[in-house]
């Protein structure tokens, strides 16, 4: 068999759906290999203990462990499941030299791995498949591997086959070596006799992966053909060569709590990942001496403060070196699952650096000139407010640190409904920001929905003469003005005109009335804020004494407030331009869904650059997309996702503009 000698520690990125039995994987990896005890007083010993996990039951951050397997080095970066989460795993798989996807033997929730899938393929990761829960499905794995071939790029190389007894898996066989083996408690597997009954199985599914494999062989192509059967060591050889060059996607198979199939695992990592010069490669970072890296994970912890975790590409980083402008005083490496402090770190470690404030997830240490990960656009949001205004400054202190640690956070001031607006991937992902803010940085907060910045503009034209007079015993106030409102074609914005002649309103008055003009604007008649309109001034007076700016300001609001309603003002709902993604057999069940929330279909075409998935275009109104994204990914099994942007205002009449006004308490 072959061997790939690496020196560099290998970097292998855990990914897969939520519940598939990553962390599990890990944490008996660990065990197997001597680097923990699988448990601790009953309780689990790896995993994902932040507040905000513990609040969810699911892992929301990146656990990373290193180990050793045959005096190899290891480190594990087990990535979160659920897709809310997914920024969490593109920004691991970035410095990673392999990827282990991690799922179910179910075929119908296969779909879910495509956005993941892709990912990687995009990446250009080498990247394998562990079918777990082996010993606890009754699943066809050939379903599963046709499932596969739906949702990957690559060739889907089934390397295992399971051996039964009944219903029940009790051993599989590896296909590439030509042996059998039964499962073992502890031992994890033992070989055995390949089953009589099973020959001519193993016969077609061996040929099968050859047949798959010579595509990228001649050689192997030309003994197939001439019906020569090449050695186990032959393939062993082709399967490493096109795994570590990404060719194939093998499939391997096992049960993670009972250590079934993790040699086997560890074994195909240790001969057919690719080397770390190939990471650097894919990455476009050339080998060099001076210190480069890439930070892929922020994180803030109690008592150490910011901590930045970095994959060191070139240069031997010590302490006191100068990034970013900043002197390094703390680096720590992992050991096992606990930070220990070194003082000096090797091209392809992963290494955690203290306080570096200057640094931030996605950032290049050096010239390394590595491209970033682009951060997921949000399609959920939330209002936060605190009930002590005392704590809105240590609330943004807290969301700031939130978004350093995961970008695909963003933080909006939306002027127009005064709200301070944090978006993200979907209710659990806010839910999460919600439990870090309370339960890491003390600041208590309550989310809700945002309310839907509605606008009203007008359909007719009025005029108004409006005299402001007030008399306080000293100076008084006066301020005349006779307007004209009228309406604008929609998006032309605001005007505001002078017509006056003669002098009847002194020059330095004019801007004061077009101020009090805009101020009214704020709120129309119908409570919100006011676009497309014009507003000419025509006509007005002026006393010698009593005339201040303030006084034709307050003139110039008047005369809008009386005017405005006799103009036929309109509520405006806000239309977004909405590009839904997900696999084309549920293309159906979204066009029923835009329906069925006042949307208007666009179009549909081939999602590009992904084989079996379509883009949906269509508008909806903002005041139906809170929710969407939920519903969408129980529709599509998770895997559904949009794309959206504001297009338009139009007009909402009839009942909803009822509903709308009532709760604006405003009236019709």
């Amino acid at each position: 068999m072959s061997e790939c000698k690496m020196s560099r520690p290998r970097v292998v990125a855990l990914v897969g759906p939520y519940l598939s039995g990553k962390t599990s994987l890990l944490e008996n990896i660990l065990h197997m290999t001597g680097t923990s005890p699988r448990e601790a007083n009953g309780m689990r010993v790896f995993g994902d203990d932040s507040p905000e996990a513990k609040a969810l039951g699911m892992g929301v951050d990146l656990n990373v462990a290193t180990t050793l397997y045959l005096n190899d080095s290891y480190v594990f970066i087990d990535c979160p499941g659920s897709i809310e989460f997914a920024q969490e795993a593109r920004n691991a798989i970035h410095i990673a030299d392999v990827a282990i996807v991690v799922v179910e033997a179910d075929a119908e929730r296969i779909i879910a791995l495509s956005p993941i899938l892709h990912e990687l393929e995009a990446e250009g990761i080498p990247h394998l498949v562990f079918i777990n829960k082996i010993d606890r499905t009754n699943a066809h794995i050939r379903d599963v591997a046709e499932a596969l071939e739906l949702v990957s790029a690559l060739p889907v190389v089934l390397r295992h086959m399971p051996i039964r007894e009944g219903d029940v898996i009790t051993g599989f066989v590896d296909l590439a070596a030509n042996q059998a083996y039964e499962y073992k408690h502890k031992t994890g597997s033992n070989l055995i006799e390949m089953p009589a009954t099973l020959t001519e199985q193993v016969g077609d599914e061996r040929y099968n992966m050859m047949e798959k494999v010579a595509d990228f062989h001649d050689d192997l192509m030309d003994e197939l053909i001439n019906e020569i059967y090449p050695t186990s060591d032959d393939v062993f050889k082709d399967l490493a060569d096109d795994m570590r060059t990404g060719r194939i996607m093998p499939v391997l198979m096992g049960s993670a709590q009972n250590g079934f199939g993790l040699k086997r695992l560890m074994k195909a990592l240790r001969h057919e990942m690719p080397d770390f010069s190939a990471t650097l490669e894919r990455l476009k970072a050339e080998p060099r001496d001076d210190n480069t890296g890439y930070v892929f994970k922020t994180r803030y912890q109690q008592h150490m403060g910011k901590l930045s975790f970095v994959r060191l590409l070139s240069g031997h980083l010590s302490e006191g070196d100068i990034i970013c402008g900043q002197r390094l005083s703390a680096m720590m490496r992992l050991s096992g699952m606990e930070l220990s402090r070194t003082t000096i770190a090797a091209p392809g470690e992963i290494i955690v650096l203290g306080r570096m404030e200057n640094l931030h997830t996605g950032d290049c240490i050096g010239d390394a000139g590595v491209g970033g990960v682009q951060n997921l656009k949000p399609v959920f949001a939330q209002t936060i407010i605190v009930d002590d205004r005392k704590m809105e400054t240590r609330l943004m202190d807290a969301l700031n640190k939130l978004i350093d640690e995961d970008p695909s956070y963003e933080l909006e001031r939306r002027e127009d409904t005064d709200e301070l607006i944090l978006w993200g991937q979907g209710e659990m992902h806010l839910r999460a920001a919600r439990a870090r803010l309370e339960e890491k940085y003390g600041v208590e907060v309550i989310m809700v929905s945002p309310n839907v910045p509605y606008k009203e503009t007008i359909r007719s034209s009025a005029s108004r003469h409006t005299r402001f007079k007030k008399q306080t015993g000293g100076h008084g106030q006066f301020g005349d003005v006779v307007i004209e409102v009228r309406p604008r074609d929609a998006g032309s914005g605001f005007d505001f005109a002078d017509n006056i002649s003669g002098g009847a309103i002194p020059k330095q008055y004019i801007p004061s009335v077009e101020a009090g003009v805009k101020e009214y604007l704020h709120q129309g008649p119908l409570g919100f804020p006011v676009v497309d309109v014009a507003v000419t001034l025509i006509d007005g007076a002026y006393h010698n004494v009593d005339s201040s700016n303030m006084a034709f300001r307050t003139a110039g609001r008047i005369a809008m407030s009386e005017a405005m309603p006799d103009c036929s003002p309109v509520l405006l709902e806000p239309i977004e331009k909405v590009e839904i993604l997900a696999p084309a057999n549920y293309t159906a069940k979204i066009n029923s869904l835009i329906a069925s929330r006042r949307g208007h279909i666009l179009g549909f075409d081939i999602r590009p650059g992904w084989p079996g998935w379509d883009k949906v275009e269509a508008h909806l109104p903002q005041s139906e997309m809170q929710d969407l994204i939920i519903e969408l990914r129980s529709l599509t099994l998770g895997a559904g996702t949009f794309n959206h942007d504001f297009h338009h205002l139009h007009e909402l009449s009839g009942g909803l503009r009822d509903k709308v006004l009532k709760r604006q308490e405003f009236p019709i």
